[in-house]
């Protein structure tokens, strides 16, 4: 596999904060899912840890099909037009827009990413149906602020929004800023608004994910915190939890259950409706 050049059409500014000598979570998780977006340095460390836990190719592909069932749902059976996709990850195939403008075209979505890779690759996340609207922002979770009034210039605040935290609440270590973040984000949001989170968790059955995460947190950037299922659902504390609850995302309402209930992964999800 050749290294990706794509970086190399982005801004002087963007390709100084791309580090290719340091595992990127974003590019191994990239990997992982099978894309293109990723270096020799990724996809060694990404290997290392697949052999400490060999299961977690399927909680990268879960999470991401989780997000298409969860993005389906609210837009098909729940009338949600608006989404804030905070932590959006490098661009694969069905984004949060295109599966949502394939429903309803009139879908607007704003993309919010602090990692200069996936700001460099912002271009293929802004495709949009000519009734839509995408928009992207260089930003981090942390700035509630500036992501909330750039967001209002795409999407109607004062109705309901989907909030997409998928993956990316794991890189804030401290519990108490962690759900703050959270609970900041949907305060600020209309009645009738959802949060769609997903987060690693660390499970007695599954201690291979412990071992890997020490792994790359040891190795690669950035950090990535743990929490138990317990400490995931508590994000949705104040949230109406549809069903089946905060569980593992290969769990939450499967497409295709012919072959009874699908095995659990160390990835765990839910979505929630703010009243």
């Amino acid at each position: 596999m050749t290294e990706n050049p794509a970086h190399l059409d982005a801004p002087e500014h963007v390709r100084s904060r791309i580090n290719t000598s340091q595992p990127h979570t974003a590019r191994i998780w990239n990997y992982w899912l099978g894309g293109k977006d990723n270096y020799e340095v990724d996809r060694a460390v990404g290997d290392q840890i697949r052999q400490l836990h060999p299961g977690i190719g399927d909680y990268a592909r879960a999470d991401r099909l989780f997000l298409g069932r969860a993005v389906r749902h609210l837009v098909a059976d729940r009338g949600i037009r608006q989404f804030l996709d905070i932590g959006t990850g490098l661009p694969t195939a069905d984004n949060t827009h295109e599966v949502a403008q394939r429903i309803a075209p009139e879908s607007r979505i704003v993309y919010v990413d602090n990692d200069p890779l996936v700001l460099a690759h912002a271009r293929a996340l802004l495709t949009s149906t000519p009734e839509g609207r995408t928009d992207y922002l260089d930003a981090d979770l942390r700035d509630v602020d500036s992501i909330l009034e750039h967001a209002s210039k795409t999407l109607d605040l004062t109705q309901p929004v989907a909030l997409m935290l998928l993956g990316v609440v794991i890189f804030i270590e401290d519990d108490a800023q962690a759900y703050g973040l959270v609970r900041q984000l949907m305060d600020r949001l209309a009645p009738g608004s959802y949060l769609v989170l997903s987060h690693t968790v660390t499970h007695p059955e599954m201690p291979d994910v412990d071992q890997a995460v020490a792994f790359w947190n040891e190795h690669g950037t950035p950090k990535l915190t743990q929490r138990t299922p317990e400490q995931t659902a508590r994000f949705f504390d104040g949230l109406e939890v549809l069903e089946p609850g905060v569980v593992s995302c290969s769990r939450w309402r499967p497409e295709d259950a012919t072959d009874g209930e699908p095995a659990e992964v160390a990835m765990f999800g839910g979505v929630g409706r703010k009243g």
